[in-house]
């Protein structure tokens, strides 16, 4: 079996087999497990959050997006790279941060000739969610050899997002040693005595993070880091205060912040002492403005789909060429462009530069006249449409076609996982019966089974 015919596989799979996976007394033993009851705090409110079943991918998708993943990460380590992306960034981002980030996902539509990048994310959401729905899969098509890609099928979720955590703190303990080995100052060596082996307590970071609809996960990351000894705290960024030199929630002091503010810069007033705190270097904060400057802007995407540009930069043949392969051609939205836009607009798909959530974005082929002179007045990009595949599932007695997409998982270069979400409607969401995050199965060449 050929890898086009392990493509050809996946599809049909998509498309054919209607079968239930979801273990839902797995599921639920799963979450049992974090506290009583916190199974139904889950699903309460959130009746789509999980599909009942699987996507298929082939074994070349999956390749293909990791040397996508590679291609971006060779790009971003480029000086001129950070150059460009910083001049026009927030000034927050211009502070030189020590640490990759937590959690970029890397979101794909499977086109017609393959996996393209559709855009970037830092602080990427449901990353423990769907290991634990991974987990709670029962085998179906017998006939399909398939397996869970990313560094998660090697090791548990548990183990792998806390190293991650753990790795944020080490590389921000040896900045801070090495800063007092060249440069001792007032309080330098009192911060590097502060850095122990692990952060002494977290805070998961939001705005009123009760009402978020991945809260949730909120709560599973805070027992995940107080199983590991870790105090932690769920908290809205207001009720943190920074003084004598630190962040402090009450009367504990932070060390680490697992941001998943939407606010990218930490500009909001309510966010002033979580943007004094990172400035200070007073806390580990992450994911940090300077890694969504650095990958997730959707600006980003123009400089990526430039050929001419990243050759200038010293980008090698196969980079460019992986990227020009693999990414939607990304432009500028420019007033003096609006009647060529206006004209091409059914094969775009315009987004805010800051955009996240598919929030203020717009299928060309959708977008009023109204709308679009808003576009034309605010920070977007245009990116070719190329429209999500599809997973055939039955939801009550009929089958029906829900749209799909992938989300890849990363740290530091690394593919951790790859999910799935399933939806109906113009834009991703979690409205859709039958729709929700998905488990993502391999589906191997014959060379592999055999």
């Amino acid at each position: 079996m050929s890898s086009h015919s392990s493509i050809e596989r996946a599809q049909q799979l998509n498309a054919g087999c209607q079968c239930v996976s979801l273990d839902r007394v797995g599921l639920e033993a799963e979450l049992e497990r974090v506290s009583p009851g916190f199974h139904d705090e889950v699903m309460a409110g959130r009746p789509h959050l999980f599909s009942h079943s699987v996507a298929f991918v082939s074994a070349e998708h999956v390749q293909r997006m990791a040397r996508l993943v590679a291609a971006v990460e060779r790009v971003v380590a480029l000086p001129a790279w950070r150059e460009h992306v910083l001049a026009w960034a927030p000034e927050s981002a211009r502070h030189r941060a020590a640490t990759p980030g937590v959690f970029l996902g890397y979101d794909f539509h499977l086109g017609q000739t393959g996996p393209q990048l559709i855009e970037i994310n830092t602080n990427a959401g449901g990353g423990l969610l769907n290991a634990l729905l991974a987990r709670a899969q029962k085998a179906c098509c017998d006939d399909v050899a398939a397996l869970l890609p990313g560094d998660l099928a090697g090791d548990t979720a548990e183990h792998l997002f806390l190293e991650m955590f753990c790795a944020e703190w080490r590389a921000v303990a040896a900045a801070v040693a090495t800063a007092v080995t060249t440069r001792v100052g007032a309080g330098d060596t009192a911060k590097e005595a502060h850095f122990g082996a692990v952060p002494t307590r977290i805070a998961i970071v939001d705005e009123a993070p009760q009402t978020q609809y991945l809260y949730p996960e909120f709560v599973l990351f805070r027992r995940l880091f107080e199983h590991a000894g870790i105090g932690a705290v769920i908290c809205d960024p207001r009720e943190l205060a920074f003084r004598d030199g630190a962040l402090w929630h009450g009367g504990a002091r932070i060390d680490l912040v697992y941001n998943r503010l939407t606010d990218f810069a930490l500009d909001a007033p309510a966010n002033a002492a979580l943007r004094a705190a990172y400035l200070a270097a007073a806390a580990l904060i992450t994911p940090h403005p300077q890694a969504h400057a650095l990958y997730a802007d959707k600006r980003n995407l123009v400089a990526l789909t430039d050929d001419a540009l990243l050759a200038s930069w010293g980008g090698d043949a196969e980079t460019r060429t992986t990227l020009a392969n693999k990414i939607p051609r990304t432009e500028l939205v420019l007033p003096e462009n609006a009647d060529d836009l206006w004209a091409r607009r059914r094969q775009l798909f315009f987004k805010p530069a800051a955009g996240y959530g598919s929030k203020a974005a717009y299928r060309g082929d959708k977008i009023t006249k109204r709308v679009f002179d808003e576009v034309l007045a605010g920070s977007y990009i245009a990116q070719a449409l190329v429209p999500p595949s599809s997973r055939t599932l039955r939801v009550g007695a009929a089958p029906v076609e829900l749209k799909l997409d992938l989300r890849n998982y990363v740290y530091n270069g690394h593919v951790q996982l790859i999910a799935a979400r399933f939806w109906q409607g113009q834009t991703t969401n979690f409205r859709t019966p039958g729709g929700g995050f998905a488990p993502v199965l391999t589906v191997p060449s014959l060379q592999e089974i055999s």
